[in-house]
């Protein structure tokens, strides 16, 4: 039996289809979107479009923006010679909010993972092996993931690495295993860049 409308069936399919939302919140989200006005309803629908068609890859740091390069990248403040290696954008949020790192970000958009048939090829590897060419970078920070994907991206990446002469850290162990660098907390991360160590 059909309980909604074809339109609003095909509404919660959609908001389900989002990561971590179930079948209730997907209903709950849709019935808040109907109870938009008109206008708030396309603002809505054109805050989605105009995101989807501004938003792409940093050309240095392959993070999202709507410019040529990210406001950290395009920030002289920041310390060139260090670059943290991160799975996710998410996670360059998370580490900018302890307020403890100063140097730029590479984002990988995954993380190794035979399993999902995820492979080195479909990473943004090949650009941070082209700015680890600049004579200006000396550490390489490995802050993806502590669970197995990213432990194995973390040691792939640092044999690529190493024959550059720079020195390359893993965050210490402040981040849970099986964790996600998202999800932890602002001390935590701070403890765990404070505490990196080379690998």
């Amino acid at each position: 039996m059909q309980y909604f409308a074809p339109p609003l069936a095909r509404l919660i399919e959609q908001f389900e289809r989002m990561p971590a939302i179930g079948r209730k919140s997907a209903q709950r989200l849709a019935f808040y979107t109907l109870s938009m006005t008109d206008s708030e309803a396309k603002a809505f629908a054109n805050a989605i479009l105009d995101a989807k068609q501004s938003i792409h890859y940093c050309k240095v740091c392959q993070n999202l923006t709507d410019n040529d390069i990210c406001t950290v990248c395009a920030d002289a403040k920041r310390d060139v010679s260090v670059i943290c290696v991160v799975e996710d954008p998410k996670d360059v949020i998370a580490v900018e909010k302890t307020s403890e790192f100063k140097g730029l970000y590479h984002v990988l958009h995954g993380a190794i993972s035979p399993m999902d048939n995820i492979s080195p090829e479909q990473l943004k590897i090949k650009e941070l092996l082209q700015r680890t060419a600049d004579d200006g970078v000396k550490e390489i920070i490995m802050a993806t993931n502590s669970n197995i994907e990213g432990d194995a991206t973390a040691m792939y990446l640092s044999k690529l690495i190493k024959p550059f002469g720079i020195k390359v850290t893993r965050l210490a162990y402040g981040i849970p295993v099986g964790g996600e660098l998202e999800f932890a907390d602002e001390v935590t991360l701070s403890r765990a860049i404070e505490g990196r160590r080379e690998i």
